[in-house]
């Protein structure tokens, strides 16, 4: 009886809480909330196109209640440029829910941290040291070397007589070089050998990311409703747990790198590397140095295959563009070398179907949620403090007021009009604006249409053997990031000499 009363009284809080809130603020318009709940029952599982859906009712900007937390989500480059960018300080604080403030040590990190001094100051590590542009130039080496690999790999399998013909899992592949470029970019390390396998620390690492989505999960309905979270405790020792296997990890691989440096007396390019050295300059703390790279890891692993699995994906419904990608690969590189990122400004169109796969399929379609540290007026609506604010970068790329033709992949236009994709211009956010722009943006540009480059020059791509190209799944799995529904599988045909399949592997 009293659980009854409990809930009953919570439920008349929220109630009155809700019309205050829209008898004192001007809110967008949005689907009607239920009590408690609010829309999470009627959110679609891909979220993105869920409010995309909602916007052609209600118009660009939009109140979706997630349990009593009001989400402004805008939908349009116009709205965009006012949250990214005109009130882009009011707005560039993080909403962290449980598992999230324990991941990142309750904002120790620059993901998660809220926009303040330790903001700023892991910011300006990231910009002027990890991702300048000669450290990036400087880790070139390991891109090149780990696209090699999957050239290789793809080679010997498609090559292999029980294979011929055989369509190929295309993420297969494209994972093998999201994982082993991240791990040497941030740990100076490869887990994996030649054959495949990988080693013990390797498996560990990949158990840890595994084990904190399984966490991250774990958590999701309690976190919208704060009333209710008595009900649902956190599971402090197992976040305990998983927080110590990370660290314990990360200060084994620390200690290595120290070690290495002591006896040699260099420091090397890698992040691990770095962070060690700046330690003392910017002031970094322990929990600092371990979230940062955590970040790096949880930011590029995953991003990167996704957008070349899906540029892929077009590529084979689209084989006019296919065509004229090696078309230009082929009067630019030829038959007798391979590409390198070196030829980037000698490639447009291939840049530009890089440019159009991240117009489609951006990787994180929703970006990162920015709370108001302040009342602030968005689209002329009130956005109260404490809100969050979403931008659908995935509808923000198909807005028609700007876009001609927007669901068609087309890279031309891209050769038509000059559009920024690294947060100078509203009409493309792969990697968002503003103050919370993601630093490694070049660094994902020029890993992406690596990729694709040497996907084309090396293989020609089909789809499956009785499978038409207009019967690829184009469909999303619901997540934050944008996973295929269904993995991409595809036939590749050798189109170069074979000497030029061999991986190009560097120790560094």
């Amino acid at each position: 009886m009293s659980l009854s009363i409990l809930l009953l009284t919570f439920t008349l809080i929220l109630l009155a809480y809700q019309l205050y809130q829209k008898l004192r603020f001007r809110l967008p318009p949005g689907p009607r909330p239920w009590p408690v709940v609010g829309n999470l029952y009627d959110i679609k599982p891909v979220r993105f196109r869920c409010f995309y859906e909602w916007a052609q009712t209600y118009g660009p900007i939009i109140s979706v209640w997630i349990g009593s937390t009001l989400n402004v989500v805008v939908s349009n480059t116009e709205l965009a440029k006012e949250v990214l960018k005109e009130h882009d300080q009011q707005l560039a604080d993080r909403h962290r829910s449980r598992s999230a403030a324990k991941f990142s040590r309750d904002g120790q990190d620059l993901i998660w941290a809220d926009y303040g001094p330790h903001y700023v100051k892991v910011r300006k590590v990231c910009t002027l040291e990890l991702f300048s542009p000669k450290r990036i130039e400087a880790l070139r080496p390991i891109r090149e070397d780990e696209v090699t690999a999957m050239v290789e790999s793809i080679y010997k399998d498609c090559t292999n007589p029980g294979n011929l013909g055989k369509s190929l899992l295309v993420k297969k592949y494209l994972g093998a070089v999201a994982f082993n470029n991240i791990t040497r970019l941030a740990f100076g390390k490869r887990f994996e050998n030649s054959e495949g396998i990988i080693d013990e620390q390797g498996l560990e690492f990949k158990a840890i990311v595994a084990n904190g989505l399984k966490l991250g999960a774990s958590l999701a309905m309690a976190e919208h409703i704060p009333w209710l979270r008595w009900m649902f405790p956190l599971d402090e020792e197992a976040f305990a747990k998983h927080g110590a296997r990370r660290d314990r990890l990360t200060r084994a691989i620390m200690e290595e790198h120290t070690l290495a440096r002591q006896k040699s007396g260099a420091t090397k390019q890698h992040f691990f590397d770095a962070l060690l050295t700046l330690q003392e300059k910017y002031d970094l703390s322990e929990d600092t140095i371990i979230g940062l790279l955590w970040d790096m890891i949880t930011a590029g692993m995953d991003t990167t295959a996704i957008s070349v699995e899906w540029g892929m994906a077009e590529l084979i419904k689209n084989p006019r563009v296919q065509q004229k990608a090696q078309e230009e690969l082929d009067r630019v590189i030829g038959y007798e070398r391979v590409m390198t990122e070196q030829d980037f400004s000698n490639l447009p169109y291939l840049m530009s179907v890089a440019k159009e796969s991240l117009r489609l399929h951006p990787p994180t379609p929703l970006m990162l949620p920015h709370r108001a540290n302040a009342n602030v007026k968005i689209g002329g609506y009130d956005i109260p403090k404490g809100s969050n604010v979403h931008v659908n970068v995935w509808a923000v790329a198909r807005d028609s007021a700007v876009w001609k033709n927007p669901s068609e992949f087309r890279p031309e236009r891209f050769l038509e009009d000059d559009v920024d994709m690294k947060g100078h211009d509203f009409r493309l956010l792969p990697f968002g604006a503003g103050r919370r722009v993601c630093p490694g943006a070049q660094l994902g540009i020029n890993l992406v249409a690596s990729m694709l480059g040497h996907l084309l020059h090396h293989f020609h791509w089909d789809p499956p053997s009785g499978m038409t190209a207009e019967e690829i799944d184009m469909g999303e799995s619901p997540g934050l990031v944008t996973y295929m529904r269904t993995s991409l599988q595809a036939v590749p045909t050798p189109r170069l000499p074979a000497e030029l399949y061999e991986r190009m592997a560097v120790d560094m």
